[in-house]
């Protein structure tokens, strides 16, 4: 039996208005069912309560733990709330805010996506509990927030976060270890839970398509003239949908430029990779660099990447497709051309740790 819970209201002209004009029998007291405390396992990463508005989510998430709400300083920059730049850079991107530019802004001139993201970085930890999960941004933001959460969740092995949400759109992509649904009052287990699939495809486009990301680069909002421009396509495959009725949505922009060097012939190298902000979090950067630099080496081209941005960096560290060259992770920055042999020259510098990879490629095709 659910338990009932009485609440005390005092009687005033407004209740009496309201009450009378919609013929509502009000005495003072409101009456409402809750629900009991399900019996969930005592060591998870995330819980989820599911179900519509007044079903008694937000009463159940109480018992779980206080939200917290984060104060953001007006006359503060968004990344500088955290305890440290390192862990203000790992939080941030752990949910997807990538955005440098925006990480600089203070939180009250961000986008409501972005406000969103920022709240959920200063939230995370050990049995934290956050309603409305979700609830006020764009269904895209909703779900790359999701994936970008777990995988934040489950690579720190924080435990007990509960939260709770009315969209059961995100559930499949969030993948909690439970969730309570409000609506059939049963405890499921979410460990079974699949990922839906995310198709890319990549076209080559004019350069003037740029404008639509050039504000979102982490670094400059600069094109070479002479590049190569792609952009990249996602379909979103959910199992309710047959396959015909999958929307293309942009997601993506990326471009290249020519390498000449004197020792390595027919290269080209990464110049821009830019996922716009609704989908950044679902891990959609790597996969578009990944497939354009595929395009050049079937072009008997070979492909190399130098950039100073962690997530990108890391992954290549890891990747078995990208292999680390001899400047890698120093601090350096590229000066230009020599001006007799026109090589490309790159000078020890102060200024931040790049990257530098080569593309090779999948080992066992």
């Amino acid at each position: 039996m659910k338990p009932i819970y009485k609440v005390t209201v005092q009687s005033d002209e407004f209740t009496k208005a309201a009450s009378t004009a919609f013929d509502y029998k009000f005495e003072g007291e409101s009456v409402f069912e809750g629900w009991e405390m399900p019996d969930v396992p005592k060591d998870f990463s995330i819980g989820l309560i599911l179900g519509p508005s007044g079903s008694g989510k937000s009463l159940l998430l109480s018992q779980f733990g206080q939200e917290e709400s984060p104060i953001w300083i007006q006359n503060k920059a968004t990344v500088s709330h955290f305890e440290t730049p390192e862990d203000a850079v790992d939080r941030l991107m752990a949910v997807g805010l990538n955005s440098i530019p925006s990480w600089c802004r203070p939180f009250h001139v961000l986008s409501n996506g972005e406000q969103f993201r920022a709240n959920l970085a200063r939230k995370l930890k050990n049995s934290a509990v956050i309603d409305e999960f979700t609830s006020v941004v764009d269904r895209n933001v909703a779900k790359a927030a999701s994936v970008a959460m777990r995988r934040y969740v489950d690579r720190k092995g924080l435990k007990n976060i509960v939260l709770a949400s009315c969209h059961y759109d995100i559930l499949d992509w969030l993948r909690p270890d439970w969730y309570f649904d409000t609506v059939d009052g049963i405890l499921h287990d979410g460990r079974s839970l699949q990922r839906p699939s995310i198709e890319i495809e990549i076209y080559p486009c004019k350069r003037s398509i740029w404008s639509m990301f050039a504000k979102h680069h982490y670094l400059t909002e600069k094109l070479a003239g002479g590049c190569r421009a792609y952009l990249a396509v996602a379909t979103f495959y959910q199992d309710i949908f047959s396959l015909d009725e999958q929307p293309k949505t942009i997601v993506g922009f990326a471009s290249t430029i020519p390498f000449p060097h004197g020792y390595i012939k027919n290269a080209y190298r990464e110049h821009r990779t830019v996922v716009l902000p609704d989908f950044q979090g679902l891990g959609l950067g790597p996969k578009i660099s990944d497939a354009v630099a595929q395009i050049h080496l079937d072009e008997g081209k070979r492909y190399f990447s130098r950039t100073a941005h962690p997530r990108f960096g890391a992954y290549r560290d890891r990747s078995k497709t990208w292999k680390r060259t001899s400047n890698n992770r120093k601090i350096s920055r590229k000066t230009g051309y020599t001006d007799a042999s026109k090589l490309q020259a790159w000078k020890i510098d102060s200024t931040r740790e790049c990257f530098s990879h080569e593309y090779i490629g999948n080992p066992q095709k």
